[in-house]
């Protein structure tokens, strides 16, 4: 890498002129801004004080030397203290020629030897359906583990699919007490989608017997413990967690309907697993554990007989793991969902991708599990991210204002749809092509506009602005590809296409050459992308880089140029532009297609 042959020689020339030995690390480089003469800048402003003379006299003396001793370097101009480096065209033709002739360019082998990283993403309770905040998890998730791989890292993507519960026992009640024995296949609904009606029908009656008792002159909070319907949900629990036959059927039952649901809504979104764990498969080892560290005397039990976690050493609170009444909490289930994990996988890390609002819950699981004697707590990273709102305000599931999943994803394709044909890109299309592009451009909008921002950020999901086909999005993205394929599709039997034809070994122009450095950043591109844990990094790159193609071939012939070798030059870039803008776009779980 260029980029690290200039520090050697920095610090190598540093040490020559100066007499003085820096840590190449200090020798910061970066590309240099577009308005400036230059390929790479040094900032010598750190080393001022070594040298002892002004930065401009530093940055010259430097220059001169890694012209004279650096082969890629073939000038240099100083603005301040900064050292703007000019590379030879020789170097930008032979990393091109390189990157040309690997088929997956930026992206590195898995080491399977080492251990694996496990992502867990989705985490769905089988109550509701998958909503907009699911999408973004679930993209998050996915996108990030597909980077972390293509980064040549060994990942294992699961899911933990939150089965049981005071949750799923009011949908399970509701639908006893109201659903007159409907089904999926009798109504024609998804199978979530029912179940999660009757998790806001629950609350709807909920709230009317705490009105009614607080009516009768009883505190709110009382009130909403005294709930009958509360009470006939909290024994559903007891006989649940006893196996009592006809419950466990009736979850088996709504639980199935809801798996199948959730299933035609992962493949719509694109996304996958390698392992799937069920909360109802999983709590039971986390309650040994607990029961073995009241037993070791690392927990305590109140007087009701409920297991507590003291963390107020920690500078956290007590954390109740088991209820009085013997049933599991969210943590007794991580807990042992971790164990089976470290059992299966014996990884290096175990990411969770959860919303930020977990913090603290990840923050007591590491503890306790640290309390509990398993060292290898440490390896528990939480990947927080901001929540999704929409122009309207905050979702609640509960209260049935969530946007299902499903109708965004037929909206946005819905969209898609107008937009196009407004446009009249599809006017040569047959049906299931048409209906192909409308798919992939919806998806591609929505996916490119939640995985653009940063994961820690909250985010604004506007569905209008995410299908512009202009500007910071996936359709521009998706049509700057298409545009490639177009030019790709017009050179076939062009005159410079002739077998033997010499490459182009000529002066590059400004576009020419910045085009050919940004492509050659990729593979660090995704290198950072996979460090910071962020696909927003692999996004930006992509919106740049097709910003970057627009501009080039605006300014630059390939059909009409005169040069045959430089025709064919500009044809074989712009064929690299497109494998890197549908590698990237791929780490995103985005298609591109090849006509618009």
């Amino acid at each position: 890498m260029i980029e690290y042959s200039i520090q050697e020689q920095f610090v190598k020339g540093f040490k020559e002129i100066f007499d003085v030995d820096i840590d190449i690390e200090q020798v910061k480089i970066q590309q240099t801004r577009r308005e400036i003469a230059g390929d790479y800048t040094v900032n010598v402003f750190p080393f001022v004080r070594f040298a002892r003379k002004k930065p401009e006299e530093v940055a010259s003396m430097m220059g001169e030397y890694l012209t004279e001793n650096t082969t890629e370097i073939v000038s240099f101009e100083v603005i301040k203290g900064f050292l703007n480096l000019l590379v030879a065209d020789i170097y930008w033709f032979s990393k091109f020629e390189k990157a040309n002739k690997e088929s997956n360019f930026g992206v590195s082998t898995i080491d399977e030897s080492q251990k694996p990283i496990v992502i867990e993403y989705s985490s769905p309770n089988t109550n509701k359906p998958l909503h907009l905040g699911h999408i973004r998890n679930n993209l998050l998730g996915f996108s990030i583990a597909e980077i972390m791989k293509a980064s040549g890292r060994n990942v294992k993507k699961v899911n933990l699919v939150n089965d049981r519960g005071i949750h799923i026992c009011k949908s399970m009640l509701a639908w006893q007490k109201w659903g007159g024995g409907e089904s999926p296949e009798s109504t024609g609904v998804k199978g979530d989608n029912l179940v999660g009606k009757y998790y806001v029908k629950f609350d709807q009656e909920y709230k009317v017997e705490i009105k009614n008792l607080v009516d009768q002159g009883i505190k709110e909070e009382e009130a909403k413990k005294q709930a009958p319907l509360m009470l006939e949900a909290q024994q559903m629990l007891r006989d649940w967690e006893a196996k009592k036959p006809d419950v466990y059927k009736l979850w088996e039952t709504m639980n199935n309907w809801v798996y199948a649901g959730f299933d035609v809504t992962y493949k719509r979104l694109g996304v996958d697993f390698d392992k799937i764990y069920y909360e109802s498969e999983t709590y039971l080892l986390g309650k040994e554990i607990v029961m073995k560290g009241l037993k070791d005397g690392v927990l305590y039990q109140s007087e009701n007989g409920a297991v507590w976690a003291d963390l107020t050493k920690e500078g956290l609170d007590q954390k109740l793991l088991l209820r009085a009444d013997g049933t599991s909490v969210y943590m007794t289930q991580d807990i042992g969902t971790a164990h089976l994990r470290q059992d299966d996988y014996n990884p290096q890390s175990m990411m969770y991708v959860v919303g930020n609002e977990q913090i603290y819950h990840f923050d007591v699981l590491k503890i306790v599990l640290q309390k509990l004697g398993f060292d290898w707590s440490e390896n528990i990273t939480h990947i927080s991210y901001g929540m999704v709102e929409l122009p309207e305000g905050k979702m609640k599931s509960r209260e049935g204002t969530v946007v299902d999943a499903d109708d965004l994803i037929d909206e946005m394709v819905a969209t898609a749809e107008k937009t196009t044909r407004e446009l009249g890109k599809v006017d040569d299309f047959s049906k299931e092509e048409a209906d192909q592009l409308f798919y992939n451009l919806g998806l591609g909008a929505l996916k490119y506009f939640l995985l653009k921002v940063d994961p820690k950020k909250k985010m604004m999901f506007n569905p209008k602005e995410s299908i512009d086909f202009n500007g910071n999005t996936g359709p521009f993205i998706q049509y700057t590809h298409a545009r490639i394929q177009s030019v790709i599709r017009k050179s076939k039997g062009a005159n410079f296409l002739i077998e033997g034809q010499s490459p182009y070994v000529g002066e590059l122009n400004e576009k020419e050459r910045f085009l050919m450095n940004f492509l050659g950043t990729f593979p660090e591109v995704v290198q950072q992308a996979a460090n910071s844990i962020s696909p927003a990094i692999i996004a930006s790159y992509a919106y740049e880089l097709s910003k970057e193609y627009n501009s080039f071939y605006h300014d630059n012939h390939i059909m009409n140029e005169q040069d045959a070798s430089r025709a064919l030059y500009r044809l074989e870039l712009s064929k690299l532009t497109a494998k890197i803008i549908a590698t990237a776009m791929k780490l995103l779980g985005i298609a591109v297609p090849d006509r618009m």
